[in-house]
């Protein structure tokens, strides 16, 4: 499966920019994205809720360097939040490495079969939570989460996580590996 072409209203520091704002729109594709780079994603509910605050979100960032070992360009987490919003965010996590991608309107979930109504939350359409590996604009990997639904009474948290992504990606490494030492 190819990841979607869509195009990702992002915020970035522009130095040139007098005042307390100093930012400036900045489109950014899945082609820059994705297109010659190893990508690791993974996508949740929503910034500041808990789950993706306390676990999701900073196990990411701290396996971060784990992740470039093993060859990944770019961590990335997206959720169906505006620019600002996943700015703040980011701010308030400390998050240095892992780089926050805005889905304000939802389009690239859209397009992945992964938007679900969390109405009962009062959260509107979400993100389901999940995590990918791509390379070249390829997802290799999908690790969704079970009970997918919209209106999902719970939030399952089970296979998306920093960890399994990381363990699967060792076991690649290493096959791919041996499969070059075997050549």
């Amino acid at each position: 499966m190819r990841i979607p072409n869509v195009t990702f209203k992002t915020r970035i520091r522009d130095e040139s920019i007098d005042g307390p704002n100093p930012y400036r729109w900045e489109n950014r594709t899945t082609d820059q994205i994705f297109l010659n780079r190893n990508v690791v994603l993974f996508a949740l509910p929503g910034a500041f809720t808990p789950t993706c605050s306390s676990t999701h979100l900073p196990r990411y960032e701290e396996l971060h360097d784990n992740f470039r070992a093993l060859g990944v360009d770019e961590v990335i987490c997206l959720s169906v939040n505006d620019a600002f919003v996943m700015f703040q965010w980011r701010k308030h996590q400390n998050v240095k490495k892992v780089t926050m991608l805005p889905d304000g309107s939802a389009l690239f979930t859209r397009r992945m079969g992964m938007l679900v109504t969390k109405d009962n939350l009062g959260f509107g359409m979400r993100s389901w939570r999940y995590s990918l590996y791509a390379e070249d604009g390829e997802i290799l990997k999908m690790f969704v989460e079970s009970g997918f639904d919209d209106e999902c009474p719970v939030d399952p948290f089970d296979v998306s996580d920093a960890d399994t992504m990381l363990e699967w990606l060792t076991d690649c490494v290493g096959v791919k590996q041996d499969a070059i030492k075997a050549a």
